[in-house]
């Protein structure tokens, strides 16, 4: 076997379908993970800078944010490690591999541990679902104060109109109703707006948002995936016991003939006619 031969051998057995998945996962999460991580730390910086004056007005926030910030931690390492565990499932269930490498083989134990992987993978999907849910909220809550501050801009001639347009952090829960000021207003809406802070931690929750999108399209795209190699094995294990008993019939066959197994056509077909 030449050298091409050997590489393409070798490029046969790759499971695409899984390696592309891993990567989609792997930059997901790393997405999701880092702007996520670093948007938290923007966000508790601004609410203690314009929206509350008091350190007992944000303290149950600032608590969340790092219970956040921890569980972030947490699922970085347990992603990179079950994206490495389904490319080596994909490596293992891929047919392309089975029928490159040797003669399908199949154990009960494997038959089990890859339907496991696949209802764990679809759990954990609809579970980040969930999470991709929750990631547009911060999103959604910069996109209003986005647009309030554009509405400030073009209202720039009628101040008191201006005054009247406010982004209360306390009607989306950041702060209790007792925080004080609570909310930012006019002139003061438009400055936040207009700082490097925020813009920042807009596009970092924008960031983040799309690195959940990309990590549930990932794990939607694996849990299929291993489906259809699922499939796979049992179309391969079913074509292999078949084969197996036509070999044992044909076997019989010619035991029961005297060890040779003749046609009963004739030989010629001219005779016949």
């Amino acid at each position: 076997m030449g050298c091409y031969e050997c590489c393409m051998r070798c490029l046969g057995g790759v499971p695409y379908c899984s390696l592309v998945a891993t990567l989609l996962c792997f930059s997901g999460i790393a997405l999701f993970c880092g702007c996520g991580h670093q948007a938290l730390t923007e966000t508790e910086r601004l609410i203690e800078t314009y929206f509350a004056r008091n350190l007992q007005d944000y303290i149950t926030l600032a608590y969340i944010i790092q219970y956040f910030q921890y569980v972030i931690y947490g699922l970085a390492s347990f992603f990179f490690l079950y994206c490495i565990v389904l490319l080596a499932e994909g490596f293992y269930t891929t047919s392309a591999a089975k029928q490159t490498f040797g003669e399908f083989r199949s154990t009960m134990c494997g038959r089990c541990l890859s339907s496991t992987f696949i209802v764990l993978t679809y759990v954990l999907a609809m579970l980040w679902l969930l999470v991709f849910a929750l990631s547009a909220l911060p999103v959604y809550f910069f996109y209003n104060m986005d647009a309030t501050c554009h509405t400030i801009d073009v209202l720039t001639e009628t101040p008191a109109s201006i005054n009247q347009l406010c982004v209360d952090a306390r009607q989306y829960g950041l702060l209790p109703w007792n925080a004080v000021p609570g909310k930012a207003c006019g002139i003061t809406l438009s400055t936040v707006c207009k700082t490097r802070e925020y813009q920042m931690t807009y596009d970092l929750y924008i960031a983040a948002f799309a690195g959940a999108g990309i990590t549930l399209l990932a794990l939607v795209h694996c849990s299929l995936h291993l489906a259809v190699n699922q499939v796979n094995l049992r179309k391969l294990r079913h074509r292999a016991k078949e084969e197996s008993r036509g070999y044992d019939l044909y076997g019989q066959l010619q035991r029961d003939r005297g060890g040779t197994l003749c046609s009963p056509y004739p030989a010629n077909t001219s005779d016949s006619s």
